[in-house]
């Protein structure tokens, strides 16, 4: 038979994990706005393809198809997301630090040109692979972290805004990579016996190992960008460093006050952004193309700026938005094929997606979604007696 007491403290307990439950709950609002933006997204772009003619309900059967629809379709879409991660890593870290990198794109292509110049050298097809894949991904990381460097630098130093120094930057390393990579005279770094604007082929010892033969193809790469978003993660919640990342980002001059290297970590900080992309970029370069071509990273640092902040900046809901991205793109050509119609609304839908989580203001009043802040959960006297 059941005591009074027993049953005051059941109740006591389905309080606290009531408590817990809708406290995590209102936690996770800006995650809320995402899904909802996404949802927005694709309910908008299903009128526009109405408008043309065509049933959305098909062309999103066959989007998710192509996405998702057998086990190589499903690889191709893992692989075709990998470089995002690193793209999206590149402006999701440095926002905590109050900065905009707007030089992915050019941290990609800095990390790449690295990588494939490091990866075709003859020596290295004398090294076996457990010493030339290290070297190459090192290689490409570490060129990606000095073109990351140069805005933090220039920000300290001169004071000009990261924004306008990446997008300079961006503009430089692709012209300088296209001249190197094209030129016939003299001969750069292009390979002479391409009939396209290429570098030589990276050596088969510095080739990653390959996961399943998709297109493209999907490659261990993968696990290196997931680990990252770990490392990230970790880095700017648990270390010191990310500590100081954060109250830069929040007050530079209260961090100054407080005996912290403000331009140290503003420098650092581009720097590792820098690094997310290279590393990236190098994946891409052994383990999918062998090869650099200037557009192989063709509007994937903008990309990956939509991604940063489709997650919230968050780096480990960076995976699940890139995979969605990179998964888009790899279904549109099933979805232009069946339903006969362009592969740009797929841009457009994405499109979308950007403009709602960036005017998250009316998703929130649409789908009543409040602002984040305090939890009206209090805990209540019984759930501190738990």
């Amino acid at each position: 038979m059941s005591r009074p007491g027993d049953a005051d403290s059941s109740i006591t307990r389905a309080s606290g994990h009531l408590h817990r439950f809708l406290t995590e709950a209102w936690r996770l609002q800006p995650l809320y706005v995402s899904l909802y933006a996404i949802l927005l997204s694709l309910l908008i772009g299903g009128v526009l393809i109405s408008l043309i003619g065509v049933n959305p309900l098909t062309a999103y059967w066959a989007l998710l198809r192509g996405m998702v629809g057998d086990g190589e379709r499903l690889a191709g879409s893992l692989a075709r997301s990998v470089p995002f991660i690193g793209s999206a890593l590149a402006l999701a870290l440095p926002f905590r630090a109050g900065l905009f990198n707007i030089g992915a794109e050019g941290q990609l292509l800095a990390g790449g040109l690295t990588a494939a110049y490091v990866g075709a050298l003859s020596w290295m097809s004398d090294l076996p692979g457990g010493i030339a894949i290290p070297l190459i991904i090192i290689a490409g990381t570490m060129g990606g972290a000095v073109w990351g460097g140069i805005p933090g630098v220039l920000r300290t130093k001169t004071g000009a805004h990261e924004v306008i120094s990446t997008i300079m930057l961006n503009s430089v390393v692709l012209f300088a990579a296209r001249w190197m990579v094209g030129s016939r005279d003299p001969v750069v770094l292009r390979d002479t016996e391409s009939t396209v604007p290429r570098t030589d082929p990276i050596s088969d010892t510095a080739v990653l190992p390959e996961l399943v033969d998709s297109q493209p193809v999907l490659h261990t790469g993968l696990f290196a960008l997931l680990g990252l978003c770990f490392v990230v993660a970790f880095m700017l919640n648990r270390t010191n460093f990310g500590f100081e990342i954060a109250t830069v980002g929040l007050n530079p001059h209260a961090a100054h006050y407080s005996g912290m290297n403000v331009n140290r970590v503003i420098v650092l900080a581009m720097a590792a952004a820098g690094a997310c992309a290279g590393l990236a970029a190098a994946s891409e370069i052994s383990g999918t193309n062998g090869h650099f071509q200037p557009g192989t990273f063709f509007l994937m640092g903008f990309d990956g700026i939509a991604i940063a902040l489709l997650a919230r900046t968050k780096p480990v809901a960076v995976i699940a938005a890139a995979l969605l991205w990179g998964s888009m793109l790899s279904g549109a050509p099933l979805m232009q094929q069946e339903a006969d119609m362009s592969i740009d609304v797929v841009r457009i839908i994405q499109a979308l997606v950007l403009l709602f989580v960036a005017a998250d203001a009316v998703v929130r009043y649409l789908f009543r979604v409040h602002e984040q802040g305090q939890s009206p959960f209090r805990a209540t006297s019984v759930e501190g007696a738990a």
